[in-house]
């Protein structure tokens, strides 16, 4: 395990590695093959699919921050996802997923197990007896969401590796609310973490992108053989760029950190708000829990809307400084509508379950100015209220 901070890491990895022109920052390799020294003499690198010195050094980066030995960079968050279950999982085999997981996870697992490819069961982690029914079950891959999307709700990742190491199962944790900065899985017990690097780890909303980091060297190198045989790893170019985004990462989540505690505070006094969902709130039910396992609260925040869906409407349109879009991590503020965005593939039935209602909003709080961003707030909801 390094004994440098996250900062020094992800701004020092890789700097000065250049060895033909002593480049500061390591230059870009958009190769597709490499040369073989000698006949029957295999290179480090042949084929870029199979590795290429930038994905490796973004790999390195990566797998350091989050204390781990091994990484595979994916060309999407959902192809991490689906590398695990492609490598991990058979047809007789269970994976417990989430309730409350992001929608495109929802849908990666709900439909490749009416396929019959593995059999998936979505459980509410948060429930002891519903989990331990489900671990009884023999499930050969757990993967964990917290802080959930988009919920925000946190389930205690140390409790549950040990109870799904019990009866022999991986624990895989979504971290990519809070990534390496606030949160280390792995020295909570976890096998695996995955990350979609397309939000906070990249951080500019200009590259799509996903991680899976392993505890062992060894799981790590079969991930990295099925990553190369179906085609799931990423590109040079977009690896270069993630790691420049990458480099300011501390900084960054420090920034969103502050500018969203400022705008709960103005959204808790608001007439037009209901419940809002956030673990740094002493009445988030998983408050104490993000105290043990957490060292930052995070920038992602939901909360109900307590007027009209017409007067919610209005509210959105009338944002200036807070863009509707899906996504989130990057440095601009985004707005998001989860049951008709990012969750609306789960289906009426599904939402309900996980608690996702149609007056529910996620902010991506961005690095504006905190001041400009509640301003904007606060003209939007003035303009729902005029409504009334």
């Amino acid at each position: 395990m390094s004994t440098r901070k996250p900062a020094t890491i992800a701004v020092r990895t890789g700097i000065e590695s250049d060895t033909q022109h002593n480049a500061v920052v390591p230059p870009i390799y958009l190769s597709t093959n490499y040369g073989f020294s000698a006949f029957g003499d295999v290179p480090k690198y042949d084929y870029t699919r199979s590795g290429n010195p930038n994905r490796g050094l973004l790999e390195k980066t990566l797998y350091q921050l989050e204390s781990g030995q091994g990484a595979v960079i994916t060309n999407c968050g959902t192809s991490a996802l689906n590398l695990l279950a492609t490598s991990l999982l058979g047809p007789n085999d269970l994976i417990i997923a989430p309730h409350d997981c992001y929608g495109g996870s929802y849908r990666l697992f709900n439909t490749r197990a009416q396929k019959g490819d593995f059999k998936v069961l979505f459980v509410d982690q948060s429930d002891p007896q519903a989990l331990s029914h489900a671990l009884a079950q023999k499930p050969k891959l757990v993967l964990v969401e917290t802080p959930s999307n988009p919920l925000v709700r946190v389930v205690d990742i140390e409790q549950i590796c040990q109870q799904a190491h019990a009866v022999d199962a991986l624990v895989a944790v979504d971290n990519t609310f809070l990534t390496p900065v606030y949160q280390k899985p792995l020295e909570l017990g976890a096998d695996i973490v995955i990350h979609s690097t397309t939000k906070f780890i990249n951080g500019h909303s200009d590259v799509i992108g996903g991680v899976v980091i392993t505890k062992t060297h060894e799981l790590a190198e079969e991930l990295a053989w099925w990553g190369n045989c179906i085609g799931a790893t990423g590109t040079p170019f977009d690896s270069y760029m993630t790691l420049r985004g990458l480099r300011t990462l501390s900084a960054r989540m420090r920034v969103h950190e502050e500018s969203a505690t400022h705008i709960l505070e103005f959204l808790k006094k608001h007439a037009l708000v209901g419940n809002i969902y956030h673990p740094s709130l002493p009445t988030h039910p998983g408050h104490q829990i993000a105290l043990k396992q957490q060292s930052g609260f995070g920038s992602m925040l939901s909360f109900e809307f307590a007027g009209s869906f017409e007067q919610l409407k209005t509210f959105v349109s009338g944002l200036q400084l807070f863009s509707l879009a899906e996504s989130l991590g990057g440095v601009e503020s985004l707005i998001c509508h989860p049951a008709s965005m990012t969750h609306r593939a789960m289906g009426e039935a599904a939402l309900a379950e996980a608690g996702v209602s149609q007056q529910l909003l996620r902010l991506s709080v961005g690095l504006e100015d905190a001041d400009d961003l509640i301003a904007d707030l606060e003209q939007a909801f003035a303009l729902a209220l005029e409504q009334n």
